[in-house]
């Protein structure tokens, strides 16, 4: 019998979550990072790309909300140097508008296809896909974008994290960004939350398709570098409800 090929990972850019993933992103795999504003998904998007230019592997930002002249002083204070990066090749910015990338998708002359044919990108931050619902009140055109996106970028081999703000996806109420969840091989979801009367930022996984992961609810800052991951949360019940108590 033969043994079962071993699918290659890539580092989310912080050793601990790296474990939570059961060694880090599927390669070519789409994984979507659910959470409030202010909450770091950028960062770790940022953070997943610069971990990505330090091996040798571009990347490329599609970013409908941050110019990309903030993106670059805000990723400085955290220690990273896009425009270097961008320099070598190793990162391409592309701001647009959600109905432009969309109409871009299958566009052969398209800032997206003129991206992978130059700089042939293996990793791609999307920011933020929750802009998708300005451009249809379908559900189900809705679920049907999400797909092109997605497959836009399978189709490349490129591995994606799409961004969302969507406080609710735990389930006490979903928006039309909830289908999402159906359509990603990956969750995540970075909430805000309250213990012993003092915010924290919290961070679980709540699917990854065709592999092992992590249930534990762990806390995280963000410095130098991103995200650092803290230890899990032991003892507290209603963590992602944001009603905690001790037990």
């Amino acid at each position: 019998m033969g043994s079962k090929k071993t699918r290659k990972r890539l580092s989310s850019g912080e050793k601990t979550l790296d474990t939570m993933l059961g060694g880090g992103f599927i390669e070519g795999s789409a994984s979507l990072v659910s959470g409030a504003p202010g909450v770091g998904k950028t960062t770790f998007g940022l953070q997943f790309l610069c971990a990505g230019a330090a091996n040798g592997e571009p990347g490329v930002l599609v970013t409908f909300e941050e110019f990309p002249a903030t993106l670059l002083r805000d990723a400085n204070v955290l220690g990273w140097d896009l425009q270097s990066l961008q320099a070598k090749g190793l990162l391409r910015i592309i701001f647009t508008s959600p109905a432009v990338f969309l109409s871009s998708l299958q566009a052969p002359d398209s800032p997206l296809a003129e991206t992978i044919r130059t700089i042939a990108p293996t990793r791609a931050v999307v920011d933020s896909v929750t802009q998708f619902t300005r451009t249809t009140e379908d559900p189900i055109k809705l679920r049907a974008i999400h797909n092109s996106l997605i497959n836009a970028f399978k189709r490349e081999g490129i591995t994606s994290l799409l961004l969302a703000e969507d406080a609710h996806i735990t389930g006490e109420k979903h928006g039309m960004t909830s289908t999402l969840p159906y359509v990603v091989d990956a969750v995540l979801l970075m909430r805000y939350i309250e213990v012993d009367s003092a915010m924290r930022r919290a961070l679980t996984i709540l699917k990854m398709r065709g592999s092992h992961h992590t249930k534990e609810i762990r806390g995280y800052t963000i410095g130098d570098g991103g995200l650092q991951m803290q230890e899990p949360f032991e003892n507290i019940r209603g963590l992602l409800s944001g009603i905690t108590r001790r037990v």
